[in-house]
């Protein structure tokens, strides 16, 4: 049942996303809708409720940034120009939720000095670090601007999209004495980062250390190049969202780093995802510390880069020796996805491992423990959202990143500490410069003998080889369904689930493993059966109440 009344024009797209008109505000009584509570349970539990975008607090009441530094911190003027010079009339703004507290002041300056339409983009589907290309689309926005913290990676479709990373101060000074203790040697080589919203400060910190430090490599944001510009020569390299404009015979593996960011008031470090790939990716013999934009506060990373490490070779060690993967879709609208996906299935595949690709938006603990049967799960997202913290012990199996699936699966990977940890699923695909292909199937490496480390022991070796996948966009129509099963051997099996619990139109390409129908029918549940016209009309009366766990009508015992 729905109540209350609006004056806000809103709009919720089909992954939960928000699209706000700024100028106007719900009312206190706004329209909230209440579904049965069992119903509600049940789809919590595997998918975000669709009304969670309505009901939950997002971001802080009020305005958060003085109405002076607005234009400064969230760069106007360059809005206003990149509007302007697309000559677009419909702009999609995305927040974050720690920033929607100034969206509406921000879209309602934006429209009134570029006559414009605004559309207020928050609560995307997966990570507010990606364009939110899908939303923009439901919206015919034909721009889009994204405010806060990004991972730059290159959206799925085209769409002109300018970046505000924001402008944190930064104590150059402070910053720069720091430096200094930290690098005691001038010659030495040293590469200059920071977090997103301080990169503006960095050239002005070069410019202080320079004099005494002449090996000195300033990294920038890697910004979608402005249309129609040509690209720099030589082109610098671009690595973990950022551009280093490397000399000529000269590689990044041979600098040290210094990274300005974080916060002394952060509970915990180890849940920035943006210090953590720059930490598991950076050469280990080179020195890595951090530094308080703020105070100047500095930290040796070294320790904390060994015990990341340590964790994702104990998460490859988990992955070798599972037998069911769960394929995790955490993107919708980076590059290349579908591609990144079909070559995680035949990797699975090509080491004897089942897979089973699950799209349930954001994971949550609830989620994945629909799934008992999985042995790890692997998040198929940007590169901040795979390194996202989840708090300790909330999963009930580990949730890795490709390139640990790919450690554990492609034999012919490098051994620990010679392989890059590679933060981007791109980088695993054919086309980069750290792509490894699969052996032949009549490769050695394929029955090369190997101990667990967990379990301590002996592995069996894979008994699939590597297969063609074209992908996941193949479809075709087919006129009588069946849920059937196949092996590479070309058996088939029906399963006991009737045809009309699916849709007509599925992938050419979805091959269910040999067990899975057999598998299924020997549950106790194997889902709801509709028996269409099978059984007689009754009046509806209550149900069972309570949790599964002790329904009221079972009693104590």
């Amino acid at each position: 049942m729905c109540t209350g009344e609006t004056s806000l024009e809103e709009r919720t797209d089909s992954g939960g996303s928000l699209l706000r008109t700024p100028g106007l505000k719900l009312t206190e009584g706004g329209p909230r809708c209440f579904p049965p509570r069992k119903l509600c349970l049940m789809e919590s539990t595997f998918s975000s409720p669709a009304e969670a975008a309505l009901q939950r607090e997002a971001g802080a009441a009020g305005l958060l940034t003085s109405f002076a530094d607005l234009d400064r911190v969230y760069e106007l003027e360059r809005v206003i120009g990149f509007v302007r010079h697309l000559g677009s009339q419909r702009v999609a703004l995305q927040f974050p939720d720690q920033l929607l507290g100034d969206a509406g002041v921000v879209a309602a300056r934006l429209e009134e000095t570029t006559e414009s339409k605004m559309f207020i983009l928050g609560d995307t589907a997966y990570g507010s670090c990606c364009v939110d290309v899908l939303g923009a689309e439901q919206a015919g926005a034909q721009a889009l601007v994204h405010f806060g913290p990004a991972c730059l990676s290159p959206p799925a479709r085209p769409l002109p999209v300018a970046f505000v990373l924001g402008q944190r101060p930064v104590a150059l000074e402070l910053c720069a004495k720091a430096f200094e203790a930290q690098n005691p040697d001038p010659t030495a080589p040293v590469v200059l980062l920071s977090e997103p919203a301080c990169a503006h400060a960095l050239e002005a910190l070069a410019t202080l250390l320079r004099p005494r430090y002449p090996d000195l490599l300033v990294s920038s944001p890697a910004l979608p190049l402005p249309v129609g510009s040509l690209n720099p020569e030589p082109e610098p390299l671009e690595r973990f969202g950022r551009r280093f404009p490397l000399a000529p015979g000269r590689c990044l593996e041979e600098y040290g780093a210094f990274y300005v960011g974080g916060s002394e008031s952060s509970p915990d470090p180890d849940l920035d995802p943006d210090l953590n790939r720059l930490l598991l990716g950076w050469a280990p013999g080179q020195p890595f510390s951090s530094c308080c934009p703020d105070t100047g506060r500095t930290q040796d990373e070294g320790a904390r880069a060994g015990k990341l490490r340590a964790r994702r070779h104990y998460l490859i060690e988990r992955a070798r020796d599972a037998r069911v993967v769960g394929l995790l879709v955490g993107t919708l609208g980076v590059d290349r996805h579908r591609e990144a996906l079909a070559h995680l299935r035949n990797l699975t595949q090509a080491a004897g491992k089942r897979s089973y690709v699950l799209a349930l938006g954001r994971p949550t603990p609830p989620k994945l423990a629909n799934f008992p049967e999985v042995d790890v799960f692997v998040l198929l997202a940007c590169p901040l959202g795979a390194l996202a913290p989840w708090p300790s012990g909330s999963f009930f199996r580990p949730v890795l990143a490709p390139c640990e699936l790919e450690a554990a699966c492609n034999p012919a990977w490098p051994p620990p500490g010679l392989a890059p940890h590679l933060t981007h699923y791109a980088d695993l695909l054919p086309g980069s410069p750290f792509h490894v292909p699969l052996p032949p199937p009549e490769s050695e490496l394929w029955d090369t003998p190997d101990v667990s480390l967990i379990t301590g022991e002996l592995r069996p070796s894979p008994t699939w080889k590597p297969s063609n996948d074209s992908g996941c966009s193949a479809l075709t129509l087919r006129p009588q369904l069946e849920l059937a099963e196949s092996s590479p051997a070309g058996k088939h099996a029906k399963s006991p689930l009737p045809s009309e619990l699916f849709p007509q139109i599925l992938p050419t390409h979805l091959q269910f493993p040999p067990f899975a129908a057999s598998f299924l029918s020997s549950r106790s549940w194997q889902g709801l059966q509709p028996h269409l016209g099978q059984t007689p009309v009754k009046a509806a009366v209550s149900g069972r109440r309570g949790i599964a766990i002790a329904y009221e009508d079972e009693g104590s015992s």
